[in-house]
């Protein structure tokens, strides 16, 4: 079974959050949720963001760093959004890393050196239709890695929600979480 780093979105550790990695408990895997906002929770993406903008994305990046410093090398790093900033950091650049989930969000791979690890897989999942993802240069970022990493996969959903995987916002889309979380349980099954 896999062990799994999971960062959290803007919103903070939502209950959907939390729900989505008791799932992946429930299967078998281990999985570490680090708190990056300290408890703190928000109900609009805005309020988050502006948390995050206060805190500051290098920050909040450094602060998922310093985590995995005292886990394994050996671990699968996933994101949703907001924590896919850690999240991609660690797949490209820390030595050992087995995999990366990466929900809603991509940067380019410049952010964090030259190219995606070969040996590493990686999923990016995003609404074909969220405009975040679409607009802001999350998809581009995400072909990229497909096309020039032998072990990733871009898949989207039908939709325009950003948080669709977190069952406890509005947002959510149970059909597209559920295939999501399928993709992901068997991503985790052949690590």
């Amino acid at each position: 079974m896999g062990e799994v780093l999971l960062f959290h979105h803007a919103l903070g550790q939502t209950p959907g959050f939390l729900e989505f990695a008791d799932g992946l408990r429930r299967a078998g895997h281990t999985v570490h949720t680090p708190d990056l906002y300290d408890g703190r929770t928000f109900h609009t993406l805005d309020e988050g963001i502006a948390h995050a903008e206060e805190l500051g994305f290098g920050n909040l990046i450094e602060r998922g760093t310093r985590v995995a410093e005292d886990l394994p090398s050996d671990l699968i790093y996933a994101g949703f959004s907001l924590g896919v900033l850690p999240a991609q950091r660690l797949a490209q650049t820390r030595p050992g890393a087995l995999g990366a989930l990466l929900f809603y969000s991509c940067v380019p791979m410049s952010e964090f050196g030259s190219s995606w690890p070969a040996d590493v897989p990686v999923q990016i999942h995003g609404m074909d239709a969220d405009p975040i993802f679409m607009d802001e240069g999350d998809v581009d970022a995400a072909r990229d890695i497909v096309a020039s990493a032998p072990q990733a996969e871009l898949f989207l959903y039908p939709g325009n929600q950003h948080y669709f995987a977190d069952s406890s916002l509005p947002s959510y889309d149970p059909q597209a979480a559920a295939l999501l979380s399928k993709r992901v349980l068997d991503f985790l099954a052949s690590r």
